[in-house]
């Protein structure tokens, strides 16, 4: 019994001092944060104007953890993306990507057929590398989320922002739902 004892209070202290010593402070995780954001600002600004990508990112004046764009030209289906990139404080990269469609974002709140058109999303969920959502105003957009526990995902923020322009044709086939015109 005493060595159970014994065993018990030597793993709590163990246990104890191994999450003392992995808690961040806020002012560390704060500098942490920072850190990614210089590093999202590098690869962004290296990144953004290769060929296939040719996006120029810039700091959100709203948020400074965001970096925002808008690509347009060279579309079928959608007018062009908006694209918002966040660093969170809880170790993660979003990508949210908001296609422009006849002069504003898809909503599901006001499309032809808003419960088709989620459907659809969900289904394009689970064929694209991006997921689909909508945001708390009803705003479709396509999304990715990196955590940052193995590092700082460089290459792989590089292959989503490659995955932006042929998120196109996923506007056209929302098209049915949201106007009830079907992609040319």
């Amino acid at each position: 019994m005493l060595r159970v004892r014994l065993f018990s209070v030597a793993l709590f202290a163990l246990l104890a001092c191994a999450g003392a010593a992995s808690a961040q402070t806020a002012a560390e995780k704060e500098a942490a944060r920072v850190a990614t954001r210089e590093k999202l600002r590098q690869l962004l600004a290296t990144s953004g104007p290769k060929k296939g990508i040719e996006i120029a990112f810039r700091q959100s004046d709203k948020q400074p953890f965001n970096f925002v764009a808008v690509r347009r030209g060279g579309f079928t289906n959608a007018e062009g993306f908006e694209v918002v990139i966040g660093v969170s404080n809880d170790d993660t990269i979003g990508f949210r990507i908001y296609p422009y469609y006849k002069g504003s974002y898809i909503n599901i709140d006001k499309a032809r057929n808003g419960p088709a058109l989620m459907r659809k999303l969900l289904n394009l969920s689970d064929h694209n590398f991006l997921f689909w959502g909508a945001d708390d105003t009803g705003d479709v957009f396509a999304g990715y989320t990196f955590t940052l526990e193995s590092g700082f995902p460089d290459r792989a923020i590089e292959i989503v922002l490659y995955s932006i322009a042929p998120l196109d044709q996923y506007v056209g086939q929302m098209r049915p739902f949201i106007d009830g015109s079907a992609a040319p």
